[in-house]
């Protein structure tokens, strides 16, 4: 290795060492492990069965520490393992109701923003320790609500109370963000200070309806921000289990006020009221955009959009071809690829690119069970609702026009119970089959996020083009690839065009971020700050800075 590179290595550990903080000890359920302890299955056993008898509760939203009800009436909430139940009921947040909560954020902020950091850091972590006291409960929730299996559940719970740990420890490192600067003369000091922004509106989507919507709120309350949470209307109850850990942790009334509505009023009213000064979301490309185009209207205001992705993973020729396709079978179906992060695509030498579908296909077969997500057994629970069915019928029926070759799946799952006690039929609830198609890399299929367990896979001739066909993309959030040789490994991260990047990692191919450890934030159609969450430069997005000059 060239003496230049040796000393970059050598700069960077140096580096690493210097600013690594105290750090709380990580949860054995990770994304990378998935591992559930049998104590963890007899503990998640009886809190599914404390859930299932819960089934049908009436919620509220909160506004200034208060229940708030909707002159809207309710909305109840269907299960997608089986529609037959309704999980929850919730309050239709109107305008006014949201209006309500703005103005509870706004007189809740100086005080929460006068606070002493370190004051703000304790309640935060002690809503930290509640949330990982209450995860076998929440991940039964989560079961039901949006169809997780229990790993899945319970790595993305530690996965949230580790977030609000990792800021706080930021914060922290950082004493509150207050640095000192070069003395301009005798008797005078000039101090850099990070002051917070005020109301953050908090917009989260279904598929991690604790982590993302956590580390958001985490982000813009560690600063001294106050909040309006949106929660998705696909998972409220994991938003109100949100709002009661911040609330029994001793959050101040109207610091963080939960309400849950529609897109068209409670969303509508966050992004068009004066008193949000500033935006956080996560979801799709489309609504980001919107967000990101009309939000600031007198002046500008901060957007933080994270918006999705169409991944892919490059295998070439010198990769372990077993490693490669665990690695992707469980990066393309983990949570039914219902992840910003999911391997979507798949670029393959074409010399081993038989070989490589070979044993994709046998991990498939094998590993991929799909049933009630509340079963240990259970790798792939339902799709959240009909029209995530409806989108991969038909583009299942657009790659058969193609001539694409199904390799594995591209079903409906409508016959039989697969073998679990909860759901009465899989023709009650929203259940899809893994698909694997190869098609021409040219196929629109390469390039439109469907957000579901449909992984399309290309021969290529060369590395090369695998890394010219995996740029050619509008969104930029995360790839991988597998090789031995170093040559391209060291090419793909200088050229790969994502935030977040891998290489021949067995565990997940475009997936398994964790706080402290891999940031994770898109490029181009992906996000729009260029500062990843999970990382230390995120904080400091939530907080903009004051310049003092002080004669003493």
């Amino acid at each position: 290795m060239p003496a230049k590179k040796i000393a970059i290595k050598k700069v960077v550990k140096k580096t690493v060492k210097k600013i690594a903080t105290p750090k709380s000890k990580i949860p054995r359920i990770t994304y990378a492990t998935l591992t559930v302890t049998p104590d963890d299955d007899q503990q998640y056993d009886a809190a599914v069965a404390q859930v299932r008898a819960q089934l049908g509760k009436h919620f509220t939203n909160f506004v200034n520490g208060e229940k708030r009800e909707s002159s809207a009436g309710e909305f109840a909430h269907a299960s997608p393992v089986n529609t037959n139940w309704v999980v929850s009921y919730f309050p239709k947040g109107t305008r006014d109701d949201t209006r309500a909560a703005i103005r509870a954020a706004r007189e809740a902020f100086p005080a929460w923003s006068a606070l002493d950091y370190r004051a703000r850091i304790k309640i935060l972590r002690r809503a930290a320790d509640l949330i990982i006291e209450r995860r076998f409960e929440t991940a039964a929730w989560m079961a039901f609500e949006v169809g997780k299996n229990r790993a899945e559940a319970l790595a993305e719970i530690n996965e949230s109370a580790e977030l609000i740990r990792y800021y706080c420890e930021r914060m922290e490192f950082h004493k509150g963000f207050v640095l000192p600067l070069e003395s301009p003369g005798a008797g005078q000091v000039t101090v850099s200070v990070l002051r917070p922004y005020g109301v953050w509106g908090v917009i989260a989507p279904w598929n991690f309806p604790m982590a993302l919507a956590l580390g958001m709120s985490a982000g813009a309350l560690v600063a001294g921000n106050s909040v309006v949470f949106k929660p998705s209307s696909e998972a409220p109850v994991i938003g109100y289990e949100i709002y009661r850990a911040l609330a029994d942790a001793g959050l101040p009334n109207g610091v963080f006020n939960l309400m849950v509505g529609p897109g068209s009023t409670v969303g509508a009213e966050m992004q068009e009221h004066p008193g949000i000064d500033a935006m956080i979301f996560t979801g799709s490309l489309e609504i980001g955009m919107q967000i990101y185009k009309n939000f600031a209207k007198k002046f500008p205001k901060p957007v933080i959009a994270e918006m999705g992705g169409k991944n892919p993973a490059i295998v070439t020729a010198n990769a372990n071809l077993d490693e490669a396709a665990e690695g992707v079978m469980r990066a393309a179906f983990g949570f039914d690829g219902q992840k910003c992060s999911a391997c979507s695509r798949v670029y393959v030498d074409k010399r081993v690119k038989d070989k490589f579908i070979e044993l994709l296909v046998a991990y498939t077969r094998d590993r991929v069970k799909v049933g009630d997500p509340t079963l240990k057994p259970t790798f792939m629970g339902p799709v959240i609702n009909q029209a995530a069915v409806d989108l991969y019928l038909r583009a299942a029926n657009d790659a058969r026009l193609a001539g694409g070759k199904f390799l594995f799946g591209g079903n409906a799952i409508k016959e039989g119970d697969g073998s679990t006690p909860l759901t009465t039929s899989f023709a009650n609830g929203f259940f899809v089959e893994p698909a694997i198609v190869e098609l021409p890399p040219t196929h629109t299929l390469f390039r439109e996020e469907l957000f579901l367990p449909f992984l399309v896979i290309a021969g290529v001739n060369s590395f090369e083009d695998a890394l010219r066909m995996a740029n050619d993309s509008d969104y930029g959030l995360c790839a991988g690839i597998y090789s031995a040789d170093k040559n391209e490994v060291e090419q793909f991260y200088a050229n790969i065009q994502a935030g977040v990047t891998y290489s021949n990692r067995r565990a997940g191919a475009t997936t398994g971020a964790w706080p402290g450890i891999n940031s994770f934030g898109g490029w181009k159609g992906s996000g729009t700050s260029g500062k990843s969450a999970l990382g230390p430069y995120y904080v400091q997005q939530f907080m903009r800075e004051q310049s003092r000059w002080i004669v003493e």
